[in-house]
C-alpha cells in the first residue's frame, strides 16, 4: 500500500491529466470567459438596474405601515404586481381575480405550490403526481409528502424528454391533490404539452402547477391561456435581480401557507416585500417580453450554429432532445466517450462556463435525473454537458466556445476525426 505522501493522483490530476491539457488550450491570465449557463443566472439587464436605482432611492418606507410614505411604497408595489400579472395572462380584479405572490425565488414558488396546494383542503395524506424530469425544487417537497405518508405518482418522459401525458388517465385517481409538470426542462430545454395536461386536469378537477421558471421572456406564457391553476417563476432567469420569485395562483386555488408570522400577501407568504426587487423585476419582464420575439430568433440561430459547428468537429456528438421542441437558447450536449464531470472542469480552465445539469446541482457527481428519465443510455447520460445561450450571447463568443471545446476534447484525447 502506498503512504499518503506517495498516494496516486486521481484521474484528473497531475501534469498528464485532461485537466492539465485543458489549461493548455488557451493562456487563462488573459483569456475571457464565454458564459455558457444563462439558465442557471443571467445577467441582470440595465433596465431593472436603473430602475431599481430609482426605485431604492424614492421608496424607502415599509409598504405595509399605514402612514403616507408606506402608503405610496405599498401603492409603487400593487402597481408593479397588477402589471406583472397582466404580463403573464394573469387578471388580478375583479370577483375572480387570480393572486400573484411574491417570493424570495422559484424555488419558493416551487415548494409553496407542491405543499401548500394538497394539504390545503384535506389533512389526511392522499395523492400527487409529477413528471419524472423536474427540477429539484419541485421533486423533493414531494418526495417529503410521500415521506409523510402521501402517494407519489411519477409521469414517464420520451427519449426524447416529453413527458407522457397519455398516462394521464391511468394515473390520475380520486385521491390525486396535485400535479405539477414544468413548462420547459431545465437541462434540455424541451417544451412540455402543459396546457394538454390542464386540460385534461381541469376536466378531473385536480389542480395543475407549472414550474414556468425557463420559459417566461424566451417563449409566450399566458398563465390562463395554459389552463394551469398554479405558475411558478424567478426574476433572474430573465435578467431581473437575484432574490425575488413568484407564485400566480388562479382565482379558485386554496392554497396552506408554508411560513406564518405575518398577514402580507393574504397570509400566503408573510415578510416585508422588497418594493426595490419587485420593481427590477417588473422592468426585467418588461424588456424581456417586449425583445422576446427578436431575442428567441438570434439565440436559436446561434444555438443551431454551435451545434453544428460541434457536430463538424466532433461527429460523435449527441444532442438531447433534438428530435422535441426546445427553448430557443438551449443545447443539452453529449460526448460519447468523455466523462462529463472531467469535461466540466477541463472547459472552466478553458473559459468555458457551462454545467452538468441543474445548477441547483452542480455541486453533485450524481447523474442528470431528467436524463435518466428519458431512458438514454449511461454513456449520453454520463458525458452530457448543458450549454445554454443568454441574449448577451454573441456569434463570436459562440464561434469561439465551438474552437475551444473541440480543442480541449483533443487534449483530452477523444479520437474524433
Amino acid at each position: 500500500m502506498l503512504g499518503n505522501g506517495n498516494r496516486r493522483p486521481a484521474p484528473w490530476q497531475g501534469e498528464h491529466s485532461p485537466l492539465a491539457k485543458a489549461a493548455q488550450v488557451a493562456d487563462n491570465e488573459s483569456m475571457e470567459t464565454i458564459y455558457l449557463d444563462h439558465n442557471a443566472t443571467t445577467p441582470i439587464c440595465p433596465e431593472a438596474v436603473e430602475a431599481m436605482a430609482e426605485c431604492q432611492a424614492e421608496y424607502t418606507a415599509n409598504p405595509a405601515s399605514q402612514h403616507r410614505p408606506g402608503q405610496k411604497a405599498h401603492k409603487r408595489l400593487e402597481d408593479a404586481r397588477e402589471r406583472m400579472a397582466e404580463l403573464l395572462g394573469a387578471e388580478l380584479t375583479g370577483t375572480r381575480g387570480d393572486r400573484l405572490v411574491f417570493t424570495a425565488s422559484a424555488t419558493e414558488a416551487n415548494n409553496l405550490a407542491v405543499l401548500g396546494i394538497p394539504t390545503a383542503l384535506n389533512g389526511k395524506p392522499e395523492s400527487v403526481l409529477v413528471s419524472s424530469m423536474e427540477h429539484a425544487s419541485v421533486i423533493e417537497p414531494a418526495e417529503w409528502l410521500l415521506e409523510q405518508g402521501w402517494r407519489l405518482d411519477t409521469l414517464p418522459a420520451t427519449g426524447d424528454g416529453v413527458v407522457r401525458d397519455e398516462m394521464l388517465d391511468e394515473l390520475l385517481t380520486d385521491q390525486t391533490r396535485l400535479v405539477s409538470v414544468l413548462l420547459s426542462n431545465h437541462e434540455t430545454g424541451v417544451i412540455q404539452p402543459v396546457e394538454r395536461i390542464a386540460e385534461r386536469c381541469n376536466a378531473a378537477e385536480v389542480p395543475m402547477h407549472t414550474d414556468a421558471a425557463q420559459s417566461v421572456g424566451k417563449v409566450p406564457v399566458d398563465f390562463r391561456g395554459l389552463g394551469v391553476s398554479a405558475m411558478s417563476i424567478g426574476a433572474h432567469k430573465f435578467r431581473g435581480p437575484l432574490g425575488i420569485g413568484a407564485l400566480l395562483l388562479r382565482y379558485d386555488v386554496d392554497i396552506r401557507p408554508l411560513m406564518f408570522g405575518g398577514h402580507q400577501q393574504q397570509g400566503i407568504r408573510p415578510g416585508t416585500e422588497s418594493v426595490v426587487l419587485v420593481v427590477g423585476m417588473l422592468a426585467a419582464l418588461e424588456a424581456a417580453m417586449k425583445q422576446r420575439e427578436e431575442n428567441a430568433r438570434r439565440m436559436r440561430q446561434l444555438r443551431d450554429r454551435f451545434e453544428a459547428g460541434l457536430k463538424k468537429g466532433f461527429d460523435q456528438l449527441v444532442v438531447n432532445g433534438l428530435g422535441a421542441e426546445r427553448l430557443p437558447n438551449a443545447s443539452n450536449c453529449a460526448f460519447p466517450g468523455i466523462d462529463g464531470q472531467v469535461l466540466l472542469m477541463a472547459l472552466d480552465i478553458a473559459g468555458i462556463a457551462s454545467s452538468a445539469g441543474s445548477a441547483c446541482d452542480s455541486g453533485s457527481v450524481e447523474l442528470s435525473p431528467t436524463l435518466k428519465a428519458m431512458g438514454l443510455k449511461p454513456e449520453i447520460v454520463g458525458s452530457s454537458i448543458r450549454f445554454s445561450l443568454g441574449t448577451t450571447t454573441t456569434e463570436a463568443e459562440i464561434d469561439e466556445a465551438i474552437h475551444r471545446i473541440l480543442a480541449v476534447l483533443d487534449e483530452m484525447g477523444s479520437g474524433r476525426d
